[in-house]
């Protein structure tokens, strides 16, 4: 059985870590050079780095920090953020990343994600969705949560895996931030519908969550960051309670 992976996440603006809740209310969290560094030696099993305004801002993803970043860890980390074009990706993994991820651009343009899968490889492409529940169930929003689109979660990730996605990173805007627990429907419908490994992101709030989402939800990895941040969990806390469930760990 593949060992499920923890993740933890790094939001950049302005070349520093912040974290909030459902997207909004951004609190500094510390440099992400720093962050990162940190939780490779702390058992992290891969890193993700995500410039959270690049699209609202209409600008490239930040290569200098993840030019810092891999300089600094051991571990493969993803970079998303404003990703919209081949030379862009280009210009990411020349500076160390082992993947990256597309959201809005994917999208606006579901041609992306075949263009890039064929370019670098299906391993290399992270199809990012940011969904929140509505009375017409699980809805995909864009745009750093400012934009609701007609997509249904479950449909677009099936799209995205058909298009040539390695893997879905997937975001529960209503659970993000408020440590409530992930949204295990989304991440369970999602993940009993494609047969690439599924991120869930949004909501860890206890190591419990983490035993839950894969137990319950079939989840690959787990994504967190204020939970881990802040301090309030480690990712050895974290391990401890999977491997005490019979959750295969690293």
């Amino acid at each position: 059985m593949l060992t499920k992976r923890i993740i933890p996440c790094l939001d950049i603006k302005n070349g520093r870590t912040v974290k909030g809740v459902q997207f909004k209310n951004l609190q500094d969290a510390g440099d992400p050079v720093e962050l990162a560094s940190a939780y490779s030696a702390k058992g992290a099993d891969e890193l993700t780095l995500l410039d959270i305004t690049a699209t609202l801002d209409n600008r490239s993803t930040f290569v200098d920090v993840v030019r810092d970043v891999a300089r600094s860890i051991s571990i493969p980390f993803t970079v998303g953020g404003g990703i919209s074009s081949i030379a862009q990706v280009e210009q990411l993994l020349a500076a160390g990343a082992d993947k990256v991820s597309v959201n809005s651009a994917a999208i606006s343009n579901p041609d992306l994600i075949a263009q890039l899968a064929r370019q670098f490889g299906n391993q290399c492409v992270v199809v990012a969705i940011d969904a929140k529940r509505t009375s017409k169930g699980w809805i995909v929003v864009s745009h750093a949560g400012t934009a609701t689109t007609t997509l249904q979660a479950v449909d677009w990730a099936k799209q995205c895996e058909e298009r040539g996605a390695g893997e879905i990173l997937l975001t529960s805007l209503t659970s993000d931030g408020t440590r409530s627990g992930f949204a295990l429907d989304l991440v369970g419908d999602v993940a009993r519908n494609v047969g690439i490994p599924v991120v869930a992101s949004g909501g860890a709030g206890t190591p419990q969550h983490f035993v839950d989402v894969f137990n319950l939800a079939k989840a690959d990895a787990a994504l967190a960051a204020g939970i881990f941040h802040f301090g309030n969990v480690t990712i050895q806390v974290v391990k401890d309670e999977m491997r005490r469930a019979g959750i295969p760990t690293r």
